[in-house]
């Protein structure tokens, strides 16, 4: 097992890796959308929390040898399920044709105000 990390996505501020490659596999851990340059702005909407939390998850993948067309599974997190509409038209956007499954699950709140977290399991390229 090899961690995975990038200063392209949030550093974690626990006791994990942003992600960990194991035979030929990439298991991203939870990703609020936190952008790294600038961790103290403000989250904005649910667009732009789901898209922040794609382009940390698009840099993990990078850094791990894969990308977004190589997700198998992703589970989001919302704090409101009337969030989905707008979370699948940003998710559906950035993946195009590309559909892994999924998992959309409704959670109580998140930290400093978050509305969504996204994990993920990617296969690694082959060269």
């Amino acid at each position: 097992m090899n961690p995975v990390g990038t200063d392209r996505a949030p550093e974690p501020r626990g006791h994990y890796a942003q992600a960990v490659v194991h035979d030929g596999l990439v298991f991203v851990s939870g990703q609020l959308p936190i952008d790294p340059d600038n961790p103290a702005r403000p989250p904005g909407d649910i667009r732009a929390q789901t898209g922040q939390v794609l382009d940390n998850l698009a840099a993990i993948l990078e850094a791990a040898g894969s990308d977004l067309s190589r997700l198998l599974q992703v589970t989001i997190y919302v704090t409101d399920l009337a969030f989905w509409d707008e979370v699948n038209a940003v998710y559906a956007a950035r993946l195009g044709g590309h559909r892994p499954a999924r998992a959309v699950i409704p959670i109580a709140s998140l930290h400093r105000g978050f509305q969504v977290e996204l994990q993920a399991i990617a296969a690694i390229r082959t060269p």
